[in-house]
C-alpha cells in the first residue's frame, strides 16, 4: 500500500492507511429533521466505483432522535433473515466506507446504514466521543425502526462500535461481522499509536474531507469531527478479554494481511469468540470492501467479500 499516514510512519510491509488514523465529525443535525424521512434513488456515486456497473437500490433516508441527537440512516433492499446494519469507519461517510459494496448487499436483504454520531449527516454531541456511547446510539436507532434483531456489520471504528453492541446489546445481534478493528491497543502495531499522537487535520485525507463535505458542507463541522475521532484512539479504552467472550452470536472477523489491526489480533480473537470465523484477504486497510482511499479501486475483492460475507449471514444456525 502507498497511502500517507501522519508523519509518514510505515510497517514494514505497508503505510498506515489515513483513513483508519482520522475521523470525520458532522455538524449538527438540520433542524426539524428529527423522524423525517425521504425516498429516492441512490446517487450514481455510490456505484461510480464498481468493476461492473450494479443497479442502484430504491433508498429510503431520514433522521432518528437518539439520545439527544438526530442519527442519520439509509434503508435500502429488502428481504433476508434479518435486516443487515452497516457501520462506517472513522472519518467517513456510509458511501465513503460502504459506496461499492452496499448495493450489492441490498440485492438480497435489507440493509440499514447509519452515520456515528459526529459523522456526515449525523449529529453532535459536546462530550468525547466514545464506541459505548455510539453503540447504545444504535441499539435506539433500531428501536426507533421498531427492529428486535438484525445482523451488525462494521469496519474499522464502526466495527468497534459493532463490538460493543453485541456486548451491550446482545439480544439485539442474531449475527456479527467484525472488520478490520482491534479490541486491545496491543492489536495494531506500535507506530500506529505513535502516529495517532501525531496526527493533524492537514493529514486528514483530502477525499475523506471531501465526501464529508459533500453531505455537510460545513468545514467548521469536519474540523471538530476530526478532533473528536482523534481524540477517541487517543484516549483508546481497551475492550477486556472477558467482556469479548461474552459475544456468542455467530461472529465473522474479516482483516487483510497488510491492515491496520494485526493478524495475529484477528486470530486471538476467534480463540476468545466460541463461534467465530476468521477471513483474511490479501490487501490493507478497507481493500476488500473497495472503500475510498482502497489503492485497489478496480478489484474484484469487494465482490468476493460481499460473497463469503452473505453465506456466513445465510448458512444455517
Amino acid at each position: 500500500m502507498s497511502r500517507r499516514s501522519p508523519g509518514s510512519i510505515r510497517l514494514a510491509t505497508s503505510s498506515l492507511p489515513s483513513s483508519f488514523l482520522h475521523g470525520a465529525l458532522a455538524c449538527a443535525a438540520i433542524a426539524g429533521c428529527a423522524g423525517h424521512s425521504i425516498v429516492e434513488e441512490v446517487p450514481d456515486h455510490m456505484t461510480a466505483n464498481s468493476a461492473a456497473p450494479v443497479q442502484p437500490t430504491k433508498m429510503k433516508s431520514g433522521y432518528a432522535p437518539v439520545n439527544g441527537i438526530s442519527m442519520y440512516y439509509e434503508i435500502h433492499g429488502e428481504g433476508g433473515r434479518a435486516p443487515l446494519v452497516l457501520l462506517p469507519g472513522g472519518g467517513s461517510t456510509i458511501d465513503a466506507t460502504y459506496g461499492r459494496v452496499l448495493p450489492l448487499f441490498a440485492r438480497h436483504r435489507a440493509v440499514i446504514a447509519a452515520e456515528e454520531q459526529n459523522h456526515g449527516r449525523t449529529g453532535q454531541r459536546d462530550v468525547p466521543e466514545r464506541f459505548t456511547t455510539s453503540a447504545d446510539d444504535v441499539a435506539a436507532l433500531l428501536a426507533h425502526l421498531g427492529i428486535h434483531e438484525a445482523d451488525v456489520m462494521g469496519f474499522s471504528n464502526g466495527a468497534s462500535v459493532a463490538m460493543q453492541v453485541a456486548i451491550r446489546h446482545p439480544a439485539l445481534v442474531r449475527r456479527l461481522v467484525f472488520a478490520s478493528s482491534m479490541t486491545r491497543r496491543s492489536g495494531a502495531p506500535p507506530q500506529f499509536w505513535e502516529a495517532m499522537g501525531n496526527a493533524s487535520f492537514e493529514d486528514m485525507p483530502q477525499a475523506l474531507k471531501d465526501a464529508f463535505l459533500a453531505v455537510n458542507p460545513d468545514p467548521k463541522a469536519l474540523r471538530i469531527m476530526y478532533e473528536r475521532d482523534v481524540e477517541r484512539m487517543q484516549n483508546f479504552v481497551d475492550t477486556s478479554d472477558e467482556d469479548v467472550k461474552t459475544v456468542v452470536v455467530p461472529t465473522l472477523i474479516i482483516s487483510g494481511d497488510r491492515d491496520v489491526p494485526t493478524t495475529d489480533h484477528a486470530v486471538e480473537l476467534t480463540h476468545l469468540m466460541p463461534h467465530a470465523r476468521l477471513m483474511i484477504l490479501p490487501g490493507g486497510h478497507g481493500e476488500y470492501l473497495g472503500e475510498l482511499l482502497a489503492d485497489k479501486r478496480a478489484s474484484r475483492y469487494p465482490e468476493l467479500t460481499v460473497a463469503v460475507i452473505e453465506e456466513f449471514l445465510d448458512s444455517p444456525e
